[in-house]
């Protein structure tokens, strides 16, 4: 009678064991599976990292001598001691390249933080203040972005002199309006919820507001904003070293190094080939990241 009943019971419901509570993830874990369930997301980060960890621990490797010459090996093609071969002035090319990732990925993020710190800020008082301050911002915005980027970058250049860091400057000027006009239509979509309603209506103030509020909502754009900027950042820094705005020489960045390489493009094209390949591969990476963050960070795909 006990097995008939238990049997029945099994029959007419179902049983405690065979049913399993859906596991309940923090928003934080969620973002964080959803990104690494992504591959190219997955092989962008590893790649970005991989190009960060050579650009540390190329000046501890002491075979690796970017400022080295051996004239006898001018212009020597790749072999089995030189991997990337040697360039006119007999340098490593191995070498320049891995010392050129501290000065390339150094100003990229020197251009993206200028960029954030400037553009945040603004933008969240467009976007929540308004009146006149927004108005100055914003047409002031308009103005920059009038001009071809690349443009504002070589006339902000030429006010500040050349140089590796006058080109990160540079670069992160132009990239402020960005930041700004995403940051303030964030903000006013915000500033209508009704949690900062309530806030306002309790007498916090506007710091608060904006701290509590409106900054945690502004981040997840910033960040999938920040690291597509930072490919975009290298390709301009690049840019202004080719044109030899930039980085300087001795400096092994990657932009002078195809610069310095161009006059032998076919006579010995491997001068270029490997700067030329790291600037791709890098700024392929950034925007593989990018977008695996933006996939992982906007609610509406969140399953």
């Amino acid at each position: 009678m006990r097995r008939a009943s238990t049997v029945a019971g099994s029959a007419g419901g179902v049983p405690a064991l065979s049913r399993r509570a859906p596991e309940v993830l923090s928003p934080r874990r969620l973002v964080v599976r959803r990104f690494f369930r992504d591959r190219t997301a997955v092989l962008g980060l590893l790649v970005v990292l991989g190009m960060a960890v050579m650009a540390a621990a190329a000046p501890l490797v002491p075979s690796l001598d970017p400022s080295g010459q051996d004239l006898s090996l001018r212009r020597a093609p790749p072999g089995p001691g030189n991997p990337f071969g040697r360039d006119a002035l007999g340098r490593d090319i191995l070498a320049r390249v891995a010392h050129g990732a501290r000065y390339t990925l150094g100003a990229a993020l020197l251009a993206t933080t200028l960029a954030g710190l400037v553009g945040v800020p603004l933008g969240l008082s467009a976007g929540y203040r308004g009146g006149w301050s927004e108005g100055l911002i914003m047409r002031t915005t308009d103005v920059m972005l009038a001009f071809p980027y690349l443009l504002l970058a070589i006339i902000i250049v030429a006010i500040l002199g050349p140089g590796l860091v006058s080109a990160a400057v540079a670069v992160g000027i132009t990239r402020t309006p960005q930041y700004i006009r995403v940051v303030r239509g964030t903000a006013l979509t915000v500033k209508q919820a009704e949690y900062v309603e309530a806030a306002q209506a309790l007498g916090a103030s506007d710091v608060r507001i904006v701290g509590r509020h409106l900054l945690p909502n502004v981040l997840a754009p910033i960040v999938v904003l920040a690291t597509v900027g930072l490919g975009a950042d290298v390709l301009s820094i690049a840019g202004l070293s080719f044109l030899g705005l930039g980085a300087q020489p001795p400096i092994p960045e990657w932009g002078l190094m195809v610069a310095e390489g161009r006059s032998y493009l076919f006579d010995a094209a491997h001068i270029i080939v490997a700067p030329g390949m790291f600037l791709l591969v890098l700024v392929l990476a950034f925007n593989l990241l990018g977008d695996g963050l933006r996939d992982a960070l906007d609610p509406r795909l969140r399953r």
